[in-house]
């Protein structure tokens, strides 16, 4: 029998008309020049503020050398009056006790210094150029708090290669995740600063809400002394959200110890938890106010 001959036919392409291609290369095009118009702000927005912070030197005294000064001279005069609380791990100083929240003040400080320029930009003009430009107030805020956050991750991360001093030794995961918590700690501080200087108009304004608003949330958040267990101020810091911040900082400082939940000390759990939600409500806040037209704008 002769043997049959087994042919492939060719597969049928579809035809594409030049007009879905020319499309098809439209969108990709729009959505590369849409990220790019997002996220170009923001890092141009970020890089400015850490080229103005190195620019003006005596940023740094203020925010590094004020809280370290705090932390010596308060670290010397009350060393022999400290009472370590229950929680706390055996022969713990007073130095020792604040070193956590030393850094967090540092944070705070180079928050409310990075976000006091918004003030100086609107009066200069140069924020009514940004609100004039066309790009989304997400990465108006999202360029201002990247800035500010990453100056306070550096500078607090130089106070904290003092730890040896006293006594703290961290490895490198615990190094690492102390790092990643100041991260999202000075995320949401220079959020909190944002959405409090945006309405103001005045450095002065800002200085005074400080003053009787951000001192007091720092001292009553169980950095300066240990909260009690019983009375009203204990349920103030209990209400506090930066409480939350201070305690995370110094369960990660003793990684490797198993300190009890307490109060002014609870839970990492419960410590990333509210951190990270006072975080999103600050950004929220940011975005809000900077979203909303006002006479501050024109000026």
């Amino acid at each position: 029998m002769p043997r049959r001959r087994c042919v492939h036919q060719p597969a049928m392409l579809t035809p594409v008309s030049f007009e879905s291609v020319q499309a098809e290369a439209a969108r990709m095009t729009s959505r590369v020049s849409s990220n790019t118009a997002f996220w170009l702000p923001v890092w141009t927005l970020a890089v400015r503020e850490l080229v103005r912070f190195f620019r003006q030197r005596t940023r740094v005294v203020g925010a590094v050398g004020q809280p370290l000064l705090f932390w010596v001279l308060f670290g010397a005069g009350l060393h022999g009056s400290f009472a370590p609380p229950p929680w706390a791990p055996p022969n713990m100083t007073y130095q020792e006790y604040f070193f956590p929240g030393v850094a967090v003040l540092i944070v705070l400080f180079t928050a409310i210094f990075s976000t006091i320029s918004i003030i100086e930009d609107r009066r200069e003009g140069f924020l009514q150029g940004v609100l004039a430009a066309p790009i989304s107030r997400l990465s108006l805020v999202l360029g201002k708090l990247t800035g500010g956050a990453v100056l306070a991750e550096l500078q607090a991360g130089l106070f904290l290669a003092l730890a040896p001093l006293v006594g703290l030794s961290l490895t490198l995961p615990a190094a690492l995740a102390v790092l990643a918590f100041l991260l999202l700690l000075a995320f949401t501080l220079t959020a909190l600063g944002f959405l409090i200087a945006w309405p103001l108009d005045s450095t002065q304004g800002f200085h005074a809400i400080m003053s009787v608003f951000l001192m007091p949330m720092w001292l009553l958040s169980g950095a300066f002394f240990p909260a009690g267990e019983t009375g009203w101020l204990s349920w103030v810091i209990r209400l506090n959200p930066l409480t939350y911040g201070v305690a995370g900082l110094r369960r990660l400082l003793y990684l490797d110890r198993e300190l009890p939940v307490a109060t002014g000390l609870p839970g990492l759990a419960t410590c990333l938890a509210a951190t990270c939600l006072f975080c999103a409500a600050c950004v929220a806040g940011s975005v809000w106010v900077a979203s909303r037209r006002s006479s501050h704008d024109a000026r």
